[in-house]
């Protein structure tokens, strides 16, 4: 498919190469045309000056062939408006928009354009390490009543299966990482030392499920 991404700083640099690593055709807007430079001679895709909200600019990024566009610029009014234009101007259903302020994002995605809020993503990435386990989960669902939390293997149930601790705990084990490796367990699988365990759980439950993982299964 083709993507235009406005905004060539480190965000949208990577993201274009990505793309491309994806096979996928790019066009990157910028006002500043030394910021191609990021892009480098690898870089097969399109660049276009000028700023990503005016149609002349966006129609020379191949807008109207477009089946994504992400505004990830320095600044929060520019990438909100020309998300917006990239709608609703011109029909774009796959629309992102990088958002500094929180409380914008927040705005932003009840009006039905998909944010990323850079701030509160880096912050709740470093109160996970800052953090006991139990306290900041990896993802939350937009109503807050479904979390999922990222814990390596407790000791207590290294040898159990992935059914033993679904039943003990309520939570389901989406997936786990061994060895470097993504792993979709079954209801047989035994949890090995080392393992990294991505559970879905319910907010209301967490802390009797992080109790019940630390305490490890009941002995009959």
């Amino acid at each position: 498919m083709h993507v235009v991404i406005m905004g060539c700083g480190r965000v949208g640099s990577t993201l274009a190469h990505s793309l491309e690593d994806r096979d996928h055709t790019v066009a990157v807007i910028d006002q500043n045309p030394d910021a191609f430079r990021r892009l480098g001679p690898a870089f097969a895709g399109t660049t276009v000056t000028g700023v990503g909200f005016d149609r002349e600019v966006l129609e020379a990024a191949g807008i109207a062939r477009a089946a994504g566009f992400a505004s990830v610029s320095s600044g929060d009014n520019s990438n909100i408006i020309s998300a917006r234009v990239a709608r609703e101007q011109f029909g774009i259903t796959n629309v992102v928009a990088r958002i500094y302020d929180p409380g914008r994002a927040e705005v932003y995605e009840r009006l039905g354009i998909p944010t990323v809020a850079t701030v509160t993503w880096a912050a709740d990435r470093v109160l996970r390490r800052l953090l006991p386990e139990a306290e900041e989960p990896l993802w939350r669902d937009p109503s807050g009543s479904v979390r999922v939390d990222e814990i390596p293997a407790p000791d207590g149930w290294v040898g159990r299966t992935v059914l033993e601790m679904q039943d003990a705990t309520g939570a389901r084990v989406a997936f786990l990482t061994r060895l470097g490796s993504g792993l979709i367990p079954t209801r047989t699988t035994v949890i090995q030392e080392g393992d990294l365990l991505n559970l879905f759980m319910l907010q209301a439950h967490s802390e009797a499920v992080h109790e019940v993982l630390a305490n490890g299964p009941e002995e009959h």
